[in-house]
C-alpha cells in the first residue's frame, strides 16, 4: 500500500511535471514570437529612420545649394565698378541659373542709356556686395523657395557711399540644381 502511494504520488508528480513543462515549452514559444516579432519592428524601424535620414541629407543638400547659389548670385549681381564687370555678370553666373528669357533681359540690362552711352561709366556707379543673409522654405514640387537679405554699398560720383538693404526671393530646382526665377525688392 505504501509503494502504490509513493508510485501514485509520483505518477502524479510526473504528470504535473509534464503539464508544467507543456506549459513552459508553450510560454517559451510565445516569447519566441514575440522576439521575432520584435526583431522584425525593430529592422522596420531602421529601415524607416534610414530613408527619413536619407531624405533629409537630401534636403539639406539641396537646401544648401539653393543658398549658395542665390548667395553667388547676389555677390556676382551687386558687385561692379564698371560697365565692363557690369556687362560680364550674367557670364559669370549663367551656370547656376535657367531663367526666362524676359526675366533675364529684366535682370540683365545692357546698363546703357537712351543714347548709347554707359550709365555706369558716366555717372561713376558703384555696387559692392557687403553681406547677406539667407532662408529657405519646404520642397514644393521639386522646387526650394529661398529668400536672401542682402546689404549693398552703392555710390556715383559725386556722391555719398550708401548702403542699401535688397530682398532676393529665388526658386531653385533640385533636379536641374538651378536657379528658375529670380525676383528683387529694394528697401531703405
Amino acid at each position: 500500500m505504501k509503494n502504490k502511494v509513493l508510485l501514485s504520488i509520483l505518477g502524479l508528480f510526473l504528470v504535473g511535471l509534464g503539464i508544467m513543462m507543456s506549459i513552459t515549452n508553450g510560454k517559451r514559444v510565445q516569447i519566441e514570437k514575440v522576439r521575432k516579432e520584435l526583431s522584425q519592428v525593430n529592422k522596420q524601424q531602421k529601415q524607416v529612420t534610414t530613408q527619413i535620414d536619407n531624405l533629409q541629407t537630401t534636403y539639406n543638400s539641396n537646401d544648401e545649394q539653393a543658398k549658395n547659389d542665390l548667395l553667388a548670385f547676389a555677390k556676382t549681381y551687386y558687385t561692379f565698378s564698371s560697365q565692363n564687370e557690369y556687362d560680364q555678370r550674367f557670364s559669370q553666373v549663367s551656370d547656376i541659373l535657367s531663367l526666362s528669357d524676359d526675366q533675364k533681359n529684366q535682370l540683365f540690362d545692357s546698363g546703357l542709356d537712351e543714347t548709347g552711352g554707359s550709365r555706369i561709366d558716366n555717372l561713376g556707379l558703384t555696387s559692392r556686395y557687403q553681406t547677406a543673409t539667407s532662408y529657405t522654405s519646404d520642397l514644393d514640387n521639386q522646387t526650394i523657395e529661398v529668400l536672401a537679405t542682402v546689404i549693398v554699398r552703392t555710390s556715383g560720383t559725386g556722391q555719398k557711399a550708401i548702403n542699401q538693404t535688397v530682398l532676393l526671393h529665388g526658386w531653385f530646382d533640385i533636379k536641374t540644381q538651378k536657379l528658375v526665377s529670380i525676383k528683387i525688392n529694394t528697401t531703405n
